[in-house]
């Protein structure tokens, strides 16, 4: 019994149990610290999404690995004793045949960095990337997710999107109808307004107007007075619907004319 003892005291006191167990604090303490800086990031970057930064999960990946990082970097001079400022100037040289190796995924997290940071990419934007066009899901250290018409998810390389000629297209939950007013351009006015309150309660009657549809005029043809109505639905499934209601709501006020006063002593 004594030696049993003996032998435990002695495994117990042995370096590589402390090693073990100061590799193991290390490590959860990292991971609890990867963990609360993530969940901050992205309350963060929900709350700041109209302001500073958007959305994107590279800011939160980015991080989470720089904590790793930091981490792994305390376990090996604490436990292991090595120096790691040592280590990376040895690296230096080999370094440089890493990055030659790694050179996609630099190339692709830069340019994750890019169109986040300058906001060109943000969740939620409509693109068109060469043939791809979608709706932006997320932008993440290596990749940009857009979600197409279909439903489907096509993956575009960061490094893709700073290379190609990017189009912003209109939020699919836009609708723009086309009108030609036939009106006195003296009641021009007044027909807009009208058609703008009667957009708006056809549009409701589809779903939620999320942008009260509004009147603009561009160009005077033969056939009268050529404008648009514009106006956004919370559903982007029911834009096809709201649009062709508007249309037939307003059609009849397109189409106000007007009745000249007769000469005095003319008979009618």
């Amino acid at each position: 019994m004594e030696e049993l003892l003996q032998h435990i005291d002695t495994l117990v006191r042995a370096d590589w149990v402390n090693t073990a167990l100061s590799v193991v604090v290390i490590l959860i303490i990292t991971a609890i610290i990867a963990r609360l800086i993530t969940r901050f990031l992205r309350h963060l970057l929900h709350f700041n999404e109209e302001k500073n930064l958007p959305s994107s999960t590279i800011f939160v990946n980015i991080a989470r690995g720089a904590v790793w990082i930091l981490g792994v970097c305390v376990m090996l001079s604490t436990s292991f004793n090595v120096d790691v400022t040592a280590a990376i100037a040895a690296l230096g040289i080999g370094g440089i045949a890493i990055s030659l190796g790694f050179q996609d995924t630099i190339s692709n997290l830069i340019g994750g960095l890019q169109v986040s940071l300058m906001r060109i990419v943000k969740p939620g934007d409509n693109i068109q990337v060469g043939t791809s066009t979608g709706v932006v899901k997320d932008v993440t250290w290596r990749h940009t997710t857009i979600r197409n018409a279909k439903g489907e998810e096509v993956i575009i390389p960061n490094s893709i999107i700073n290379k190609t000629a990017l189009v912003h297209l209109p939020p699919t939950n836009q609708v723009s109808v086309p009108i030609v007013v036939v009106t006195d351009g003296s009641r021009l006015d007044e027909v807009a307004h009208a058609i703008e309150r009667t957009a708006g309660e056809a549009a409701s009657s589809i779903g939620k107007v999320t942008k009260d549809p509004a009147v603009s005029f561009s160009a005077i043809t033969e056939s009268g007075f050529a404008g648009t109505i514009m106006f956004r639905m919370a559903d982007s499934r029911t834009t096809a619907r709201a649009g062709d209601a508007v249309l037939r709501a307003v059609a009849p006020l397109t189409r106000t004319h007007t009745t000249k006063d007769q000469p005095e002593g003319e008979e009618s």
